[in-house]
């Protein structure tokens, strides 16, 4: 389905740039548009100053190459593209795009910006190569609700453009606890262009959550219940399709732990408990510890800086449990920090609905175009338009998951989340629509969405259900009919 759907997306951007040929403005908009579903998924990371997006940017990509300081760099919209060879351009609001030096300071990735201030650039291209990046373009942005009212003003205008689609397809907003001004952007977010068109496509991350429970061991377990809480709210759960609680700064060095990291871990965890426990009640006793003596202050500051006490606590315990080995370790610590149900819920949530997120930003943008500057022949491209996003059925499916999350459907509280999973708001994948397993086989698989798909006809036919729920009715049948078929199709390619 979304094939078709991507294909018709491009189909009308290529009929727009005929009948526009002559405005060059129009034409750069329109290239633009194609070029984007040509393009990996765009995800931006957003969030208040302080949040820790740098930090979560640098876990996801698995290298330390987002400035996580509080210079220059960090004030400047920054693109991170998938590249065989490392590389940085410098967009200037004024001139040519230049390359910035690369530069290495201890293992970390330096942006070398020169005379140029934060002001004067548009933004900042970076290439590299991490097979995250093959899959999903991440943009780095500036604080929101900045001390500096021009930074923050950037950050805005770049995600939730006036009259124009946002830059991102899609958003991960961080927040260390939900504030008015959290709910205000993601309204805001939700607001433009893009998100008029009529779904939730934003995740929010409850970020630095081992400061939740003060560094203890079982601070995430403290802030997956603070995000679950969040995740009931009907504030929140109308702008966003999940929270998820993250230590970003553990999830940044697990996935690029060193093994002078690994080495001095290893000296912590055969300390004496009691001595250790004692070192280890505020990172000024930490650092001024004696024990172990081959543990130099130098290498204390370093752990305290990469790990943080909730880090240092957390894999000391897990030494000590047999992960004696950097890489298990790495794996582990990438699990426990909540990176690991971050980047999952990335998948169902984004990766696989990629298409029609794609499509659906390129079917604004021409409609925005044939609103602001109607001409002979848009009427035509009008009606392409309307049928195009009338008949994709991914779209009904965004449509009616924002309308169950936001306003509602005349169904009872069991059917109405049964509409939910199965339109797609758990995840895109089949067996996560039908509520199995991932290792449920293509019988189980078919046998289930046979069963959903009676019930829901059903519940269509019944003359007791509403008018105004017979529509939502309709988009889940058809979503049933789809997963049949995929789950037919599994079940054909086994038994040939």
């Amino acid at each position: 389905m979304t094939a078709d759907t991507v294909a018709g997306a491009s189909g009308l951007v290529r009929d727009a740039l005929d009948v526009y040929a002559d405005d060059p403005a129009a034409v750069a908009l329109l290239q633009g548009y194609g070029q984007r579903l040509a393009e990996p998924l765009r995800i931006a990371i957003a969030g208040m100053v302080k949040a820790g997006k740098s930090t979560l940017l640098n876990a996801i990509i698995g290298e330390e190459i987002a400035p996580t300081d509080t210079g220059e760099c960090t004030r400047i919209v920054t693109w991170y593209r998938y590249g065989r060879t490392p590389r940085i351009m410098l967009h200037p609001r004024d001139g040519e795009p230049r390359p910035l030096p690369i530069k290495r300071v201890d293992g970390r990735l330096v942006f070398v910006l020169g005379d140029v201030r934060a002001e004067d650039a548009e933004r900042l291209d970076v290439e590299w190569p991490s097979p995250m990046l093959r899959t999903m373009t991440l943009i780095d942005t500036p604080g929101i609700a900045s001390l500096s009212e021009d930074v923050s003003a950037l950050a805005t205008g770049f995600l939730t453009p006036a009259d124009a689609p946002s830059q991102a397809d899609a958003i991960v907003y961080l927040m260390r606890h939900m504030h008015a001004s959290d709910l205000r952007f993601l309204e805001s977010f939700k607001d433009t262009e893009t998100g008029r068109s009529g779904t939730v496509n934003a995740l929010a991350v409850l970020s630095r959550a081992d400061e939740v429970g003060a560094g203890r061991i079982d601070s995430l377990l403290s802030a997956g219940d603070i995000a679950e809480r969040y995740r009931r709210d009907h504030n929140l759960r109308k702008l966003a399709l999940g929270v998820v609680p993250v230590a970003g700064l553990l999830a940044q060095t697990a996935r690029s732990l060193r093994q002078q990291d690994f080495a001095s871990l290893q000296l912590l965890a055969g300390l004496d408990r009691a001595a250790r426990e004692k070192m280890m009640l505020s990172a000024d006793r930490f650092l001024r510890g004696s024990e172990p003596e081959r543990l130099t202050p130098e290498a204390r500051a370093s752990l305290l800086g990469r790990f943080g006490l909730f880090g240092i606590r957390l894999a000391v315990v897990l030494i000590r449990n047999g992960f004696n080995e950097p890489t298990p370790l790495a794996h582990e610590l990438a699990r426990r920090s909540g990176l690991d149900p971050l980047l999952e819920l990335l998948d169902r949530q984004f990766q696989a609905r990629a298409g029609a997120l794609k499509a659906r930003t390129a079917l604004v943008g021409v409609e925005a175009l044939l609103r602001s500057s109607p001409r002979d022949g848009t009427e035509e491209l009008a009606g392409s338009l309307e049928r195009l996003q009338a008949n994709a059925h991914e779209f009904r499916e965004l449509r009616l998951l924002a309308t169950l999350r936001t306003t509602g459907v005349s169904l009872k509280p069991d059917a109405a989340a049964d509409a939910e999973r199965l339109v797609g708001g758990l995840g895109a994948a089949t067996n996560v629509r039908l509520g199995l397993e991932a290792a449920a086989t293509p019988d189980e698989l078919s046998d289930e969405a046979r069963r959903c798909l009676l019930r829901w006809r059903a519940l269509a036919e019944n003359p007791l259900t509403e008018r105004s729920a017979i529509d939502a009715c309709r988009v889940v049948i058809r979503s049933c009919e789809g997963v049949l078929a995929e789950s037919s199709a599994l079940q054909r390619q086994r038994t040939a």
